[in-house]
């Protein structure tokens, strides 16, 4: 059974764009060209999608956050309030590159905090979550828990959201395993 897409009358959609059944569109947002948006997706107030970006299904993009071209986001994913995304590392207004961007990727079920920041060419890691605040300079792993400016690994997350203790059991019940700094469920 298929799901109505939902948008705001105040939001404005480019032609060309793809927006699988169930998502909400709320207020003031901007989908470009080329856009696909998957099913059941959530795009908060002041939501910019920028020209040609792929979003999965399932995923939450809250209130004032820019997608620009060059990235990508996957299923399952949460972009917290404000967070912020860069599509060149050397940006100069005299010099624009018109389309030639750094592709960045944000792996299934991966969560973004309030005004975190990543900068562009990089990949968070399915699972992994970034602080608020944190500015993401480098790729983050499956799994890794990151804050700070820059973002540096201070721990691991579950797949539920929660922070792993030593013994990297989850009060959920899942367990993991650590071989070569790569977190695995066991």
């Amino acid at each position: 059974m298929s799901r109505e897409v939902f948008i705001h009358e105040s939001s404005y959609i480019d032609e060309n764009v793809t927006i699988g059944d169930g998502t909400k569109i709320w207020h003031f947002c901007h989908v470009q060209a080329g856009a696909r948006i998957g099913r059941n997706c959530s795009l908060g107030q002041n939501v910019n999608i920028g020209n040609n970006v792929v979003i999965g299904n399932g995923v939450r993009v809250q209130n004032n956050v820019s997608v620009y071209e060059g990235v990508e986001i996957e299923d399952d994913v949460f972009l917290g309030p404000s967070c912020v995304f860069t599509n060149v590392l050397t940006p100069r207004a005299a010099f624009p590159v018109h389309g030639r961007y750094e592709h960045t990727i944000v792996r299934h079920g991966a969560s973004l905090g309030a005004n975190s920041t990543v900068v562009c060419g990089h990949t968070v890691g399915a699972y992994a979550m970034v602080a608020a605040g944190a500015v993401v300079t480098r790729d983050v792993l499956e799994y890794a828990l990151v804050a700070g400016v820059p973002a540096r690994q201070i721990g691991w997350v579950c797949e539920c959201g929660q922070i792993l203790a030593d013994g990297l059991q989850c009060r959920c019940g899942r367990k993991y395993k650590l071989n070569d700094n790569v977190l695995n469920i066991i």
